[in-house]
């Protein structure tokens, strides 16, 4: 259990600090931010592109757990929304798939909302 922990924990704080220093060097190297989140959607492409790569590749267990579950965690967790999905529409789910989809879409942007709509009562 403490290999897997740290396994993970490893990998997430580099795929933390990857998230980081790639919106850094996107903010410095002069691309256009203005209203839309580039860097944002940047990582949550690289991360989505890595994380499927890695699973193509057969990854084992314990690079999965820092490679997938640590660093692409930290880098973004939107990578592993779209392996869920990926995995989903392979096996043939789609109409499970489509659900997901929709239901995160729905459900957390609702629950960005709330969260914010609380906050500021609370403020």
């Amino acid at each position: 259990m403490l290999k897997t922990i740290l396994l993970v924990g490893a990998g997430g704080a580099a795929g933390s600090v990857a998230r980081y220093m790639t919106s850094c060097l996107m903010l410095f190297s002069g691309t256009l931010w203005g209203i839309f989140p580039w860097p944002t959607l940047t990582v949550n492409t690289l991360g989505s592109l890595f994380v499927g790569l890695l699973f193509a590749c057969g990854i084992g267990s314990d690079a999965g757990l820092l490679a997938v579950t640590g660093f692409c965690g930290g880098f973004t967790t939107f990578s592993t929304f779209s392996l869920e999905t990926v995995a989903m529409l392979r096996a043939g789910h789609i109409s499970h798939a489509v659900a997901y989809m929709a239901l995160s879409l729905l459900i957390c942007l609702g629950a960005t909302w709330l969260g914010w709509f609380i906050g500021e009562k609370i403020k």
